[in-house]
């Protein structure tokens, strides 16, 4: 049961920061990337569907995205979902495509960004860090149920804690490499 309870641990600790690498590949660092696109959605037919299937993305040039909808019919409506999406990206349609200029990214939004990555870390690590309360109480509860010794317990809580160490070890590093690829000029 213990065993459990750790494997379930681990398990949760690396979505956390799996789930932690994911948003931060929506972070805008001045350069194209697919991605970017991922969260936006498009009204097709009545239906939400997220843009990569809905037409073919592309990048052409390091600073370029072009989106071309396999239905031309919802050109307007993909074009539509990124001007109104938070990433202030201002889409060119020519009627067949859409192009994407993604602009250079000034100093003060560079050092913005790197606040908002600072806070989805801080989020990833608080997310570990309720894991670890989690699993700490169910051996909590193993050990009031006479299941497990204290001393058991005791050891599974260690174990408990050098897994929530690993993990937020890994989140400070994916921190550390898109906090140096936003500052990278």
């Amino acid at each position: 049961m213990p065993k459990t309870i750790l494997r379930d641990a681990e398990t949760r600790m690396q979505k956390a920061v799996e789930s932690t690498a994911r948003d931060f590949a929506h972070v805008r660092t001045g350069r194209a990337s697919a991605s970017l696109l991922d969260n936006i959605h498009v009204d097709y037919y009545g239906t939400k569907s997220p843009i990569n299937q809905v037409a073919t993305i592309t990048i052409p040039e390091p600073r370029l995205i072009v989106i071309q909808p396999w239905d031309k019919t919802v050109t307007k409506e993909v074009e539509r979902a990124i001007a109104r999406s938070d990433l202030g990206l201002n889409p060119n349609n020519d009627g067949n495509v859409i192009r994407i200029q993604i602009p250079e990214l000034t100093t003060e939004r560079r050092q913005e960004l790197t606040r908002y990555v600072a806070k989805l870390a801080e989020e990833g690590r608080v997310a570990i860090r309720n894991i670890r309360r989690d699993a700490n109480d169910a051996l909590q509860k193993l050990e009031k149920a006479k299941k497990i010794s204290q001393d058991e317990r005791h050891t599974y809580a260690a174990e408990v804690q050098e897994y929530t160490d690993l993990y937020t070890d890994q989140t400070d590093e994916l921190l550390k490499s898109k906090e140096e690829e936003l500052l990278e000029l």
